[in-house]
């Protein structure tokens, strides 16, 4: 389209000599009133560097919802934001080298994928934004001074595993009715593991079960675990979170089959992997508020001043191939309740 100034040029040229220096006068009036709007129209794409210590296929569905969250905003990424996506494919050393490249890239804000990336993130910078899209316990990684006050340039969306790590148990309760020996599977190295310990040996104390927890502190100590079940025998089997890669999990899910026994575990993917079920946080769309937070950032909001927010998503994921390898039976009063059922 033409720009109006170009018009009113070709309408002045036509006028007499003192309408001319009035007219070309507006002119310039209406071309310097344009600017704004035009300087506006081609400003800034905002950048945003996301790093995350898993692979990229792994990441997938939940940078799908962040995606999502930042559609629903306005957001259209490659149009008016741009996405420097780093993936570590498990090495945790490359963290530090791919805070550095979206440092030099000076991208806005930074998003990370767990507790690794926002370390490395926050050891490098102070001054970037850094939205977390999901962790365990911001305040016991000391990334933020509390929830309501993050204070410092971090702030994001807690998973908030230990509170589930009871209700866990519940289910497991509730699937397999005769349980009474249960055995928890989780590190000593981690502090979180030790909260959620405390809490499942609550709620076991509520249900009448017995757990005894065993500390696998590498991946080595897989299968000599599995083995210490036998005498005295577990009859059910809780994994809480932990460090280990998805190989090593799936490991953990293949040595439960073997053995019999009924697993709840933390997340979906070990479901998949044939675990039998799981309950905790939709990380999806953790990932989706994620882009609530930088969209607030981008507008000029302090991550200071951004409250740190629970999930308000869990899903049910139960594996009936699963339950079917292991002769169990899983009530239909607790599939009607999944989120999802692998058949």
């Amino acid at each position: 389209m033409t720009p109006l100034w170009i018009f009113e040029f070709g309408f002045c040229s036509r006028r007499t000599n003192s309408a001319k220096l009035l007219c070309f006068g507006l002119t310039a009036l209406v071309f310097a009133l344009s600017l704004p709007a035009e300087a506006q129209q081609t400003g800034k794409v905002p950048r945003l560097g996301y790093v995350s210590v898993r692979g990229a296929s792994s990441q997938a569905p939940v940078l799908e919802g962040f995606r999502q969250g930042l559609r629903e905003l306005g957001y259209t990424e490659g149009k008016n934001i741009i996405i420097e996506y780093r993936f570590a494919e498990g090495r945790r050393e490359l963290l530090p080298s791919m805070v550095s490249e979206l440092i030099l890239l000076k991208v806005d804000v930074i998003v990370s994928g767990g507790a690794g990336p926002t370390r490395a993130a926050k050891q490098a910078t102070s001054t970037i934004p850094i939205v977390f899209a999901q962790d365990l316990d911001p305040i016991g990684n000391k990334f933020v001074a509390s929830l309501a006050r993050p204070g410092g340039n971090v702030t994001g969306l807690s998973t908030l595993q230990v509170d589930l790590a009871g209700k866990r148990l519940e289910l497991l309760k509730e699937v397999v009715p005769k349980v009474f020996h249960v055995a928890v599977i989780g590190s000593s190295t981690s502090a979180d593991n030790a909260r959620q310990l405390k809490e499942t040996e609550v709620a076991a104390a509520a249900l009448g079960l017995r757990v005894r927890f065993l500390d696998m502190r590498n991946p080595k100590d897989i299968e000599p675990t599995f083995n210490s079940l036998l005498e005295p025998r577990a009859d059910g089997l809780s994994v809480l979170t932990n460090s280990f890669e998805r190989p090593n999990r799936q490991y953990i899910v293949h040595l439960a089959s073997k053995f019999r026994l009924p697993a709840v575990y933390f997340g979906p993917s070990l479901v998949e992997d044939g675990g039998l079920m799981s309950y905790g946080v939709n990380d999806a769309d953790l990932y989706r508020r994620a882009a609530v937070f930088v969209d607030k950032i981008l507008k000029g909001a302090k991550p200071s001043e951004l409250p740190v927010e629970q999930p308000t998503k869990f899903d049910l994921v139960i594996n009936l191939r699963a339950a079917k390898q292991i002769g169990l039976t899983v009530p239909q009063s607790v599939l009607a309740r999944a989120d999802k059922v692998i058949k």
